[in-house]
């Protein structure tokens, strides 16, 4: 699905299905250097079991026209300005690791507008070290390859899981490096890292959010500790589901994840 947001054509994945604004919505936000194919099994799972499902691609990832939004506040608003797009006035909001900063704020600029708030792989404040951040500038592709290795919690998934022949890690860093090809913005892993880096406004938007959050975190995630996620879950009232996984949760344990997913917003 395409839209025009901001004055900018945005891809939307709608699960498989055509997008119908009178069915409840849930908008899925993708993370660093990702698009939508971060949500796909959960996108098209709701889609076919009576949601209306968003899944964009962020500006400047993918085939969402850029550049690339350099704050989380600028993305939050993006985010509103495509439900407008969409015909949608309330949704409910989930998003994974930059996406779940950008789904709070959100919920904290328009709580109105937002049913449900779902977290993924989250922390607040969610700090990026200068080292991977210099490492983004100067050489991208060794900077996918860190984050790639230090956001699964295994060497390799179990026999068959979730399908035979599927390699996570390299599925992870294919990904990631596809979506910097295809954009035209060498610096697009530094302005991506960088926005969770400098978001700051986490805590006290969390006081805004009125609906119902969760958090769903990966046990093992080195990415954005557990413990990182204490202080924003108790301002919620949210609740915690944590999974088996590092911080790629949802190729590393996408049945449980879906199955959180499905609590969190019923």
């Amino acid at each position: 699905m395409k839209l025009q947001v901001q004055g900018r054509e945005v891809f939307a994945y709608t699960g498989g299905k055509a997008f119908d604004p009178a069915l409840p919505c849930v908008v899925f936000v993708h993370g660093a250097m990702k698009d939508h194919g971060n949500f796909m099994l959960l996108a098209r799972w709701f889609a076919h079991h009576g949601w209306g499902v968003l899944a964009p691609d962020l500006p400047g990832h993918m085939r969402s026209a850029g550049p690339a939004l350099a704050s989380v506040e600028a993305m939050a608003d993006w985010l509103l300005a495509l439900l407008d797009a969409a015909g949608v006035q309330r949704a409910a909001l989930a998003g994974h690791s930059l996406g779940s900063l950008v789904a709070l704020e959100a919920a904290a600029r328009a709580p109105e507008r937002a049913t449900r708030l779902v977290m993924l792989g989250t922390a607040v404040p969610m700090p990026v070290p200068e080292l991977l951040l210099s490492l983004g500038k100067s050489d991208p592709m060794a900077a996918i390859d860190r984050v790639v290795t230090f956001s699964f919690s295994t060497l390799a998934a179990k026999p068959s899981y979730p399908g035979p022949g599927v390699w996570l890690r390299g599925a992870g860093r294919a990904l990631m490096r596809q979506v910097f090809a295809q954009g035209a913005d060498p610096l697009l892993f530094h302005t991506d890292f960088a926005a969770c880096n400098n978001y700051r406004n986490g805590l006290a938007a969390a006081a805004l959010v009125r609906c119902r959050a969760s958090l769903v975190l990966g046990q093992f995630d080195q990415m954005t500790w557990v413990k990182g996620a204490e202080a924003v879950a108790a301002l919620l009232k949210a609740d915690v589901h944590t999974v088996p996984a590092g911080h790629f949760l949802m190729q590393e344990c996408p049945d449980s994840v879906l199955n959180a997913l499905r609590k969190a917003l019923t």
